[in-house]
C-alpha cells in the first residue's frame, strides 16, 4: 500500500487536513506546536468512478477501491536535525512513507499562531528543506565513512563511494538528492538509506476557502520553488476539507462547485501522488466483486497478475484484456468480446491505465 506522510512545520494546517481527508481519523488538531508527537496513520479508498460503473455492468456484489496510508506526522522545526522538538524521532517517521505531502501555510489567521511569528511558505519550505538535507547529509557522511574502508577491496563499495559523494556534493550546496541524477544502477546503491530529501514531494499549499479557486501570491511563491525542485504543488484548503465530510455525499460536489472548483483536496492529492510516483490503476470485475489495483507505469502483465498473487505471476499463461472505455461503450464483456475489443495478451503485454483484465495462469 502506499504511504504518503504529511509534513510541515507546527500549525501549517497538517492535522486539521489529515482528519479532513481521512475523514474517521481521529488525529488531534490543536493550536499549539507539537499537539501531534506519534504519527496518526490513516487507510483511504482512492476515489475513482469508474469502479461504480464497471460494478454495475458486471453486477458485482462488492466494490473495492485501491488504498492509500496518509501518515500525519509532528510538525518539524528549526534544528529538527540535531534532535530540536523530537526532530529525530519525526525524522524517522518521515523515512518510512514513499512519498511526502508538504504542507506550506498560505493563509492569513490571526487566531491561528505561526511557529515563526509571520507568514511566510518560501522561508517555511527553507527551514523543512534544511533539516532534511542535514540529516541526509549526516547519514551519508557516517556512510561514506565505512564504505571508504571497505572500497579497498570492493568493487561494489567504490561505486557506492562514488554515489555518496555526488549526493554529498549536492546536499552541501543546499540542493535536494532527487535533484541529482542517478542511473539505475546508482539509484539501487542508496536505495537502503531511505534519504528524505530523495522522496518525491507535493507541496500542498493550504489556503483560505476564498482563495481555493484562484490561488495567492503565496501559492505562486511555493510553485516557483517547485519548479526548481522536480517537485508538484497541489491547492488545497484544510478549511474547506474538514467542511465537506460534515457535509452529506449529495452535497458536496455542489458545495465544492460554489467555491468554483471541481473537486477536494483528497481526489487532487490523490492523483498528484500518483503521478509523481508513475502509478497506474488497473480493474479486475466480475459477479463476486470489482477491485481497482494499483501498479507502477511500465509494468508487464505478469508483474500486474503478481500484484493480485505471486502464484498468478509466477504461474502466468495470459492476459485477457479490454481497455474500460471500450468495455462500458459497449455495454457488457460478452458484447465486447463479439466487437473482437477483448484481446488476448502474453508476457511481455504493459499494462495501461484502466485496462479491465482477467489472468489466466498455472498453479
Amino acid at each position: 500500500m502506499l504511504r504518503a506522510g504529511i509534513v510541515g512545520l507546527p500549525n501549517v494546517g497538517k492535522s486539521t487536513l489529515f482528519n479532513a481527508v481521512v475523514a474517521n481519523a481521529k488525529a488531534q488538531a490543536a493550536n499549539f506546536p507539537f499537539c501531534t508527537i506519534e504519527p496518526n496513520v490513516g487507510v483511504v479508498a482512492v476515489p475513482d468512478e469508474r469502479l461504480q460503473v464497471l460494478a454495475k455492468i458486471s453486477e458485482s456484489a462488492q466494490i473495492v477501491p485501491a488504498r492509500i496510508e496518509f501518515v500525519d506526522i509532528a510538525g518539524l522545526v528549526k534544528g529538527a536535525s540535531q534532535g530540536e522538538g523530537l526532530g529525530n524521532q519525526f525524522l524517522a517517521n518521515i523515512r518510512e512513507v514513499d512519498a511526502i505531502i508538504h504542507v506550506v501555510r498560505c493563509f492569513e489567521n490571526d487566531d491561528i499562531i505561526h511557529v515563526s511569528g509571520s507568514i511566510d511558505p518560501l522561508r517555511d519550505i527553507e527551514v523543512i528543506n534544511l533539516e532534511l538535507g542535514l540529516s541526509d547529509l549526516a547519514q551519508i557522511e557516517r556512510r561514506i565513512e565505512r564504505t571508504r574502508k571497505q572500497a579497498k577491496t570492493s568493487k561494489e563499495a567504490q561505486a557506492e563511494l562514488a554515489v555518496l559523494e555526488k549526493l554529498a556534493a549536492a546536499l552541501n550546496e543546499g540542493k535536494q538528492a532527487r535533484q541529482v541524477e542517478l542511473n539505475e544502477d546508482e539509484a539501487a546503491l542508496i536505495k537502503p538509506l531511505g534519504l528524505l530529501t530523495r522522496k518525491p514531494v507535493i507541496y500542498a499549499a493550504n489556503v483560505s476557502e476564498e482563495d481555493l479557486a484562484s490561488g495567492n501570491a503565496w501559492v505562486e511563491a511555493v510553485r516557483g520553488v517547485a519548479a526548481q525542485e522536480q517537485a508538484q504543488v497541489v491547492v488545497v484548503s484544510a478549511q474547506v476539507e474538514s467542511e465537506l465530510i460534515e457535509l452529506p455525499e449529495e452535497e458536496r460536489a455542489e458545495f465544492l462547485q460554489s467555491l468554483g472548483v471541481e473537486e477536494g483536496g483528497l481526489k487532487s492529492l490523490i492523483r498528484a501522488t500518483y503521478e509523481l510516483l508513475g502509478l497506474r490503476t488497473y480493474f479486475t470485475t466480475g459477479p463476486k466483486e470489482t477491485r481497482a489495483w494499483t501498479i507502477h507505469a511500465g509494468m508487464v502483465a505478469p508483474q500486474a497478475a503478481g500484484v493480485i498473487h505471486s502464484d498468478f505471476e509466477r504461474g502466468f499463461i495470459r492476459a485477457e484484456t479490454v481497455a474500460y472505455d471500450d468495455l462500458v461503450a459497449q455495454g457488457s464483456m460478452t458484447a465486447a468480446k463479439d466487437k473482437g475489443l477483448v484481446r488476448s495478451e502474453g508476457k511481455d503485454y504493459v499494462v495501461q491505465e484502466g485496462d479491465v483484465m482477467l489472468f489466466r495462469f498455472n498453479v
